[in-house]
This record gives structure tokens, sequence and C-alpha cells, in this order.
């Protein structure tokens, strides 16, 4: 038999526990706790839901100061994984450990227990669960409720279950997201490590032309020398003619030198200027993959993931009611958009770009939706220029996407409210 995690109820009687079905069934839980009862402790939940409150309602930066104040001494230097662990073991101790992490959690959602201390059933603790969700404050409602007293068995695995499922989401969206970004770092390390090489072949050459220009200045100046003093004295100039023929040799070698030198550092300063270029691309590419990544990880509201306490920053974008139009795209995406489309309070229109839906079909939508938007790179040149006609026709915009991925559609309509000018 497969049992759910169980969450132990509070010596003040706070019910927090997720049941197996037939657990439920045998032992049903009592009526709503009475306000006023106290709120479950972090050593009263099961061992089994620790992971998800340490990794959902702290991030990184917050743990690792957390340690750093209980004196651990690799605190600094040990990874974010050892450091979750420690957190899982210490979450299960009535000792001073477990009692300061209770407290470090409830100061960091301070607002959020606050406002569910209000509720005084499990009704309106789920009805304040469901705001926050809606609004992406997800952290410090989630440990608001698992401790609260009202808290009962449905609603503790309601949450639990709307938790674990949205970080797979991020986790199977993600992925790609990731991949290109660390390509990305790669591909910009070694335009950093060739920019360095060409550097220093650009000093060498450097210093040889300001060698060779050395040279010239001292040739011509001993060959002006031997002139003057030729003009000036009958007798015989005091080098010898095949002196004076073998220094214009070498002064004419030194000169073909010298243009072969200038050639190659043309060549070089060309090569670095190009390099320059593709490291522009490069750091513009990063720092659009971050701010989606961003945008997606705002999504979560898991400050855990962005380390910048995003969680109660974050500001979703507010589409008041409007209409999107999505055309390509990836199908198994859509139902996706949709779910993020509606939690801002908007409404999303698909169509396929022409594979299974009639093309015929895109005027109609263009006309309904505010706004349109198409991957480049899941949609045809076809129907993104067929977009594009119908929008400038309807006076709609439109906004070209990066990717079919999830993260980059979060981030163009992150900012609230979509402004975007008519082509």
């Amino acid at each position: 038999m497969v049992h759910l995690p169980v969450l132990r109820r509070s010596a003040a009687g706070a019910v927090g526990a997720l049941l197996h079905d037939e657990w439920a069934a045998a032992f049903p839980d009592p009526a709503p706790t009475p306000a006023g009862t106290r709120r479950a402790r972090i050593w009263d939940i099961a061992p089994n839901l620790h992971c998800s409150v340490i990794g959902t309602c702290l991030s990184t930066g917050e743990l690792r100061q957390f340690f750093v104040k209980l004196g651990d001494a690799d605190a600094r230097t040990a990874s974010d994984h050892l450091l979750h662990g420690r957190a899982v073991q210490l979450a299960g101790q009535r000792g001073t450990t477990g009692k300061l992490l209770h407290k470090t959690l409830d100061r960091r959602h301070d607002t959020a227990v606050r406002r569910f201390a209000k509720a005084g059933t499990a009704g309106e603790v789920r009805r304040l669960w469901l705001q926050s969700f809606e609004q992406g404050d997800i952290p410090g409602a989630y440990w608001a409720v698992l401790t609260h007293p009202a808290t009962d068995v449905v609603l503790a695995q309601e949450v639990f279950g709307e938790v674990h499922m949205l970080s797979h989401m991020v986790g199977s969206s993600n992925r790609l997201d990731i991949a290109r970004l660390r390509r990305a770092e790669q591909g910009l390390a070694e335009r950093d490590d060739t920019i360095s090489r060409q550097q220093a072949r650009l000093k060498r050459a450097a210093e040889e032309r300001d060698a060779l220009l050395r040279r010239l200045e001292t040739l011509e100046g001993l060959a002006a020398r031997a002139r003057r003093e030729r003009s000036m004295a009958p007798l015989p100039a005091p080098f010898p003619a095949e002196d004076a023929d073998t220094l214009r040799r070498k002064l004419n070698d030194e000169k073909a030198h010298a243009g072969v030198l200038a050639a190659r550092l043309a060549e070089a300063e060309e090569a670095l200027r190009s390099a320059g270029h593709c490291i522009a691309a490069l750091e513009a590419r990063e720092k659009t993959l971050q701010a989606e990544l961003a945008a997606f990880e705002a999504e979560l509201a898991d400050d855990g993931a962005c380390g910048r306490g995003c969680g109660e920053d974050a500001n979703p974008g507010d589409l008041a009611g409007r209409r999107l139009l999505y055309v390509g795209g990836r199908p198994g995406l859509i139902g996706a958009l949709r779910t993020v489309t509606a939690r801002r309070g908007g409404t999303m229109l698909a169509h396929d770009g022409g594979i299974e839906d009639s093309t015929a079909l895109l005027p109609g939508l263009i006309s309904q939706a505010d706004i349109a938007f198409f991957p480049v790179d899941c949609v045809s040149h076809a129907a993104a220029g067929r977009i594009k006609t119908l929008c400038r026709q309807a006076g709609k915009p439109f906004i070209p996407l990066r990717s079919a991925s999830i993260a980059t559609f979060i981030a163009a309509i992150a900012a609230p409210p979509i402004e975007v000018e008519v082509p």
C-alpha cells in the first residue's frame, strides 16, 4: 500500500495531516479548530513535508544566512543541496535549532501568517490560499496554511498537491531554456578566451612594429648623416659606396616587413571587432534568457529559485480581461499557456498556424483579440507574414516571441499592463 505524506497534530490540537484515503475514512478529522488555538510548529509537520516547506518557503540565500548565524563552519562554502538537507533534518527537531528555524520562517512570512490568522475555518483558509495562489504569493501562503490550526486533511492534500505539480511544470518547461543559457555562457567564455589570445597577438605585433620603426629611424638618421658628410667634404664619403647600397637594401627590407606587419595588424583588429560583435550578441541573448527565466521563476514565486526575494516583489501583469491570440507553438504547451493567461485575468485564443487549423480563421480570431503573439521558431514564415498583415489592417498590436517556450510567453506578458505600439 502506498501512503501519502502524513502531518502530525500539534499538542494544541492543530490539524495538519495528509492521510491516505483509506486512513482518512477510518479516522475522520475533528470539527474545525476554534479560533485562537496555537498554530502548528515546524516539528509538528511530518518529515515527509519538510523538504517541500524548506524548498518553497526559504530561498537559498536566506537558508545560507540562517546556518551562518548558527555558526556552522562551512555555511558559506557548502552547496545549496547540502544546506537544504541539513535544514530538512533540523525541521523535525524540537530543540533550539528547530525553534530558530520556525522563527525564521515566521519572520520571513509574517505578512501572510497574520493575514491567514483572521481565518477561523478550513473554508476561509482555502479561500485565502486560492487568492494567494492566483496572485503568485505561494511561499508565504504555503507556510501559513500548513501551520494554521484550522487546516484539515482535505485542504492540506489540496495545497501540497498544487505546490508539488507546479514544481513539475517549472522543471519540465524550463530545461530547454536552461540548456540554452548554459550554451550561451559557454560560448561567451570561449569568446573571452579568443579575445585574450588576439589581444596578446596584437600586443606582440605592436611591439614588433615599434621596434621596426625605431630601427628605421636609426637607419634613416645614419643615411642622412652620410649624405650630409659627402656633400660637405670633397674627399670620399666616410662610408664606401657598397655600404650605402647595403643600408638602402636593409631599409627597403625593413619597410617591406613593416608593411606585412601592418597588414597583419589590420587583420587582427578586424577579427577583434568581429569577436566584439559576437560577444555583444551573446550577451544580449544571455540577458534575454535570464529575463525569461526570472519571469518564469516569478510565476512560481519561489524565493529559493530566484534568490532575490521575488516571492514578495513579483508583480505579474494584470491582463484585465484582455483577449490574447497565440498562433503556432507547441500543441502540448497550449494548455499551460491558457492557465497562465487565465491567472492574470485574460483569455487566450489559439491557432496552430495552418497545420490543422485553416488560415481562413485568422482574420476572425484577430478581430476578436486585443493582441497577437507568435513564436518565430515554431510557426511558418507564411503564417507569420499573414499575422503581421492582418494585425496592421485591423490596427491590432502583435509581438513576435523568441521561442515557443512558456518562459518566453510569461516574460512577454509579465510587465503590467501590456502596452505595444500598433505596427
